[in-house]
């Protein structure tokens, strides 16, 4: 495996979401990471392969209320540069596994931890999910029309976005610190955190007197004609972003609409949006979709096509770039970001838990966890 990460060793204590997505991304990246999980039930049907979130990782599985088993991980912890896990505050203290007793272990250790609400404060051991992050964020409210309720953004903003990159970013940093100094730490992330600091832009604005909290009412909300979704005739959405004046004339000019007097007003009023919509809506409305992204092909128009989970591997450019690829028979997104020179191997299915016990617990110091 090659990677800018390439030797750092990462011990992840198998969760669910955001967790192990950073587990992910640092193995895209070339780091050695060994899940320690469960063992496997016993019964059903069960394919490691389609755990996209489980990819390029070695697996131990472990009892860790059994007596041992906490031993045994506190040996993988004393070979390893980060420690990432996604439990509740105090489970992993219960454990035995808490930043103590890790770091007593290896003082060195970055010790990644990712909960909803932190490690402290009046929410931090009540239960949660993506949604009840993003609420108490902020950000949850400013999404959505004014006259419905908010809108989710799937469990991307938060569990993703706020959470398992908030935590990537977290550990890495910690990293450059111990390499530095040889001194470890613990890195909180949470969710809440996360997902206001991706808000940060917003907050500028408001203070700018450029954005209200009142959702509806805003250019990045879906509110302006001309940042926001359009039907075709055959039912198919386009999504125009020609926020900027020299975008919005290509938008005009591919429309055939340079000189309409309803689309040519002021754009920056929102009291001229709901017309100025009525209007773009009949237009797109008249053609399908395929018609219309002929027409704006090779401008700067802002205009692409709505594509889906299904199908989104399919379009000409991320099919160019190779941003999506097959790993074990699953169409999944590729690593990312890339790199000149480190470039990054392509991931392998996720593993059975405890496919690799022999291998990993009875590895030196010096020997990788990885596949051949």
């Amino acid at each position: 495996m090659t990677g800018p990460l390439s030797g750092v060793r990462v011990v992840e204590l198998k969760g669910i979401g955001p967790a192990p997505f950073c587990g992910m991304m640092l193995a895209d990246l070339g780091a050695d990471v060994v899940r320690v999980e469960r063992p496997a039930p016993g019964a059903g049907p069960y394919a490691p392969a389609t755990d996209v979130l489980g990819r390029g990782r070695t697996s131990v599985a472990l009892n860790l209320k059994q007596p041992g088993s906490t031993d045994t991980v506190l040996d993988l912890v004393e070979r390893a540069d980060i420690l990432i896990e996604g439990f509740r505050p105090g489970v992993m203290e219960r454990l035995g596994l808490g930043p103590d007793s890790c770091l007593a272990r290896n003082p060195a250790l970055v010790y990644g931890r990712m909960t909803g609400w932190g490690q402290d404060g009046p929410y931090a051991r009540t239960a949660g999910h993506d949604i009840n992050y993003i609420a108490v964020s902020g950000a949850l409210g400013a999404m959505g029309p004014a006259n419905g309720p908010p809108g989710l953004p799937l469990n991307l903003l938060g569990d993703f976005g706020g959470g398992g990159m908030l935590l990537v970013v977290g550990v890495l940093a910690a990293l450059l610190h111990s390499r530095n100094t040889g001194e470890g730490q613990v890195v909180d992330a949470a969710i809440v955190d996360g997902t206001a600091t991706l808000s940060s832009l917003l907050y500028g604005l408001m203070a700018q007197e450029r954005w209200t909290a009142q959702r509806g009412e805003n250019f990045l909300d879906g509110s302006a004609p001309y940042y926001t979704v359009y039907p075709c005739a055959d039912g198919r959405f386009l999504a125009v972003g020609a926020l900027e004046d020299q975008f919005y004339r290509a938008l005009l000019e591919g429309l055939g609409a340079s000189d309409d007097p309803v689309l040519t007003t002021d754009r920056t009023r929102p009291d001229n949006w709901a017309a100025i919509r009525k209007r773009l809506e009949g237009l797109f409305a008249s053609r399908p979709r395929q018609s219309w992204l002929e027409v704006f092909a090779g401008t700067d128009a802002c205009v692409s096509p709505v594509l889906g989970l299904d199908d989104a591997h399919e379009d000409t450019h991320a099919s160019a770039r190779g941003t999506f690829i097959d790993v074990g028979g699953v169409v999944q997104p590729a690593p990312a970001p890339r790199f000149s020179r480190t470039r990054t191997s392509p991931p392998w299915p996720a593993p059975a838990p405890g496919r690799d016990n022999a291998i990993v617990l009875g590895s030196s110091a010096s020997e990788p966890h990885r596949e051949s």
